[in-house]
């Protein structure tokens, strides 16, 4: 049976149900969001004459708290602008309307006998067959249907979105006792194409599978921290980016998420799993009580592990709980790591550690790898849904079977053996049957170890990726030390950046050039884009720097005309060119898009032309680019200098995209040719899909543009006067000022008497020179070693 999803309604606006409001209003959907009337009027309605009844004090909740979520950073929202998408009500006037609603979403508090009278409200009103689900973090699905009809609970189950919904990948659902295969085959898909989500179908089981392992991971470390004395910044420095994990590592992700979300779910797990083995792990350590007690519960409440003091953070001491200055970790175990860049090939090393760090990592992966292969089949049939709840749910690069198999099977059997650990029966019986790993790549598709089969399985919905990891070496056409060009079939190349942040070097560029080179005498279409944390944060700032302090001027111009002939070559080869790019996209990974044939952006895209932070301007064409665009926007009668000054702001703002939807508002994103995706796992094989249908639509190479209208002097006196205005203002600095002027020569097209038809080249020479006279400024060297040193803009 088909269904169509054209309208949500979301019951309970709180944090979590206006978030996942927002994101169903980020997907394109009609939304209706209803909260609770309030029982009393604010002292401010009073002395408006208000009463009770008035419209806007029954909806004061669902909008105030839709409207807090809109301000909240980072934004629940792609664009500001999608939020007329949501429409507010409250339960008591506009229940009914859930009746045109194709899917109803019950996200109130986390109390079984509240959510039972919503679900008897929702019945009363629901049309037969529609989606009812509850995004609950742990309640039992099966007590929640009890008493309702059977249409009702065969169309019933939980969708347990994480927090934030936009950003946390994770997609859990757990069928009730009468949920029917079809509702969550639907669901699964649904999540995965639509929501953007990695969705994990979970037994309905104590906090399901995400917060199971995760909160398991927390209060193991909980424990460890005061077993092995460790500080609260040494726990973070080892539990973060080095293992594949977020920034926030620890104790600063439970300072985000909030200590008493985190208490809820570990008590719920004491007391409903009293036969698990590490039972009493869950019990809080005398700490968390303390804190819990003088509600330091984060940043919610301004301290939590973390307290900020003016410009200070300050960290808890954990056996004094009195907050004190902070103290650098530091790890000779994780020195050893600094120069292999993947986290998972840092395991093996990690856990021979003869240090303090070595000791940690041993105790918490093997007391983590026990948990995990007991809790098959509790919670979870397949082994690869816990990695994929980890992954999805909790930010990590690796999931914990993942990691296991890294550190090698054997190898973390006897790291548990040394800790007073047993693997479950199953793991033993897997080697004895001669099968040595969790997971193996077969023909580009990742196969997991099916442990009732007792054999390799295929992981399902591969069918719609492509997982360059799974072909990066079987499918290698070509390769140099920064990128490697692999075959996607069908005739489409693709190039994936290997440089360090997938910064544009000569090597990235010769490498674009082979792959149009091969594209265009034996293959049919090129993508450029890759599957790290980032496409690319730009141009490799390190070896413009050494340039300019050599005073290498000859070179430095040589290589800033080889990146805007890579960049224009991307623009005017004989195959289509498309580029897909997903988080950062900064400088020249910016430039890149804006010369592709057409960009398959992941909704989750940061871009912007960030060049002024460090003292220049967008070398690679993007300022020739902008002017371009802003003369294609030009129409009679206009007022041409509006459009100009417009994307002259972005430069010279550098201002960077919060999504690819913003990227449309900045002229960066072209409506009509560019498009978004929202699942970064479908992206590349989305990417090809548009690379071959521009390709047998008949692809023909676009000649070189002559008619970029500039407006000269009219243009360059507005920009002029606009920056010395700033400068006196005490907005920008002089060097500011000095970057701006250059630009505004740029964009203007020079100082031309009149508005001039030019051509790109022509703005291309104009912006070489500009971008290399800037980099003889000793300013401008200022900056571009703060960046390399510091990774944060220099405001001299």
């Amino acid at each position: 049976m088909k269904r169509l999803i054209k309208k949500v309604a979301v019951v309970g606006s709180g944090i979590m149900g206006s978030g996942i409001a927002c994101h169903f209003a980020n997907i394109g959907l009609e939304v209706l969001l209803l909260d609770i009337v309030p029982n009393a009027l604010t002292e401010i309605e009073e002395k408006k004459g208000l009463t009770l009844e008035s419209k806007v004090v029954r909806n004061r909740l669902v909008n105030e708290h839709l409207a807090n979520a809109l301000k909240s950073s980072p934004s629940p929202i792609y664009n500001q602008k999608f939020a007329s998408r949501i429409t507010t009500g409250n339960t008591t006037d506009d229940m009914a309307k859930i009746a045109n609603y194709d899917w109803i979403i019950e996200v109130v508090v986390e109390r079984l006998d509240i959510k039972k009278l919503v679900f008897e409200q929702i019945e009363k009103y629901r049309k037969p067959g529609t989606l009812v689900t509850s995004n609950t973090s742990g309640i039992p699905i099966k007590f929640m249907s009890e008493g309702r009809s059977e249409d009702f609970q065969k169309h019933f189950c939980g969708t347990h979105f994480f927090n934030p919904a936009r950003y946390l990948k994770l997609f859990e659902i757990i069928p009730g006792p009468q949920t029917s295969p079809e509702v969550l085959d639907f669901l699964t898909n649904y999540g995965s194409q639509f929501l953007g989500k990695t969705s994990v179908v979970a037994k309905d089981t104590p906090a399901f599978i995400g917060n199971r392992i995760g909160i398991f991971g927390i209060q193991s470390l909980f424990h460890l921290v005061t077993e092995m004395g460790l500080t609260i910044e040494e726990v973070d420095k080892l539990t973060g980016p080095v293992i594949g994990r977020p920034k926030s590592a620890t104790f600063r992700t439970v300072d985000v998420v909030g200590l008493d979300t985190l208490v809820h779910v570990a008590n719920g797990i004491y007391e409903n799993c009293p036969n698990d083995e590490a039972h009493e792990l869950f019990k809080l350590p005398t700490f968390i009580n303390k804190m819990m007690e003088n509600k330091w519960l984060g940043s919610k409440t301004g301290q939590g592990f973390y307290k900020k003091e003016g410009k200070e953070i300050l960290t808890l001491d954990l056996d004094t709980l009195e907050y004190r200055a902070a103290k650098k970790a530091n790890f000779a175990t994780l020195e050893l790591t600094k120069t292999i860049d993947k986290p998972i090939n840092r395991f093996k090393v990690l856990v021979k550690g003869k240090d303090k760090a070595g000791e940690f990592y041993r105790k918490s992966f093997s007391s983590m790898f026990a948990y995990v292969s007991n809790r098959i089949p509790e919670i979870s049939d397949e082994l690869y849904k816990i990695d994929d709840a980890m992954k999805a749910g909790f930010g990590w690069e690796n999931g914990p079977f993942e990691i296991w198999d890294a550190i090698g099977v054997e190898k973390g059997i006897e790291l548990m053996k040394a800790e007073g650990y047993e693997p479950a029966a199953w793991v033993t019986e897997m080697l004895a049957s001669g099968t040595t790993s969790f997971y193996a790549v077969k023909e580009g598709a990742t196969y997991f170890y099916n442990i009732p089969n007792k054999s390799q399985a295929k992981v399902p919905g591969q069918d719609s990726f492509i997982i360059l990891n799974n072909i990066r070496e079987t499918k290698k056409v070509w390769s140099n030390s920064g990128a490697i060009i692999q075959d996607l079939g069908d005739g489409i190349l693709n190039l994936e950046f290997q440089s360090k942040m997938n910064t544009i070097g000569g090597d990235v560029l010769a490498a674009i050039n082979k792959a149009i080179d091969l594209s265009e005498k034996e293959y049919q279409g090129l993508v450029i884009g890759n599957q790290a944390a980032n496409f690319s944060v730009g141009a490799n700032i390190g070896m413009i720097f050494m340039m300019a302090v050599e005073q290498e001027y000859d070179e430095l111009n040589m290589a800033i005309k080889m990146f805007q002939d890579t960049m224009m070559r991307v623009r005017y080869s004989g195959i289509p060119v498309v580029v897909a790019p997903h988080g950062m996209t900064f400088g020249g990974g910016c430039e890149m898009s804006l010369h592709a044939d057409k960009v398959v952006a992941t909704a989750e895209t940061y871009m912007g032309l960030v060049e002024f932070g460090v003292g220049v301007i967008p070398g690679g064409g993007g300022s020739k680019e902008l002017t371009l665009r802003a003369s294609d926007l030009f129409h009679k009668n206009d007022v041409e200098l509006n459009v100009l000054q417009e994307y002259f702001m972005t430069i010279a703002m550098a201002k960077v995209s919060t999504s690819a939807y913003e990227a449309f508002d900045t002229g960066l994103l072209q409506k009509g040719k560019d498009i978004v995706v929202v699942n970064k796992d479908r992206q590349i094989a989305e990417a090809k899909k548009h690379a071959l249908l521009m390709a047998e639509a008949g692809y023909t190479q676009p000649i070189q543009r002559k008619d970029v209208k500039v407006l000269g002097k009219q243009a360059l006196g507005m920009f002029l006067v606009g920056t010395n205005q700033m400068v006196a203002g005490k907005y920008i600095s002089e060097h500011d000022l000095k970057i701006a002027n250059k630009l505004a020569y740029v964009m203007a097209g020079g100082d031309l008497s009149e508005p001039t038809l030019v051509s790109e080249q022509y703005l291309l020479d104009i912006e070489r020179e500009a971008f290399l006279s800037l980099c003889t400024e000793r300013k401008t060297l200022e900056r571009i070693q703060f960046m390399l040193t510091k990774g944060k803009p220099l405001r001299n």
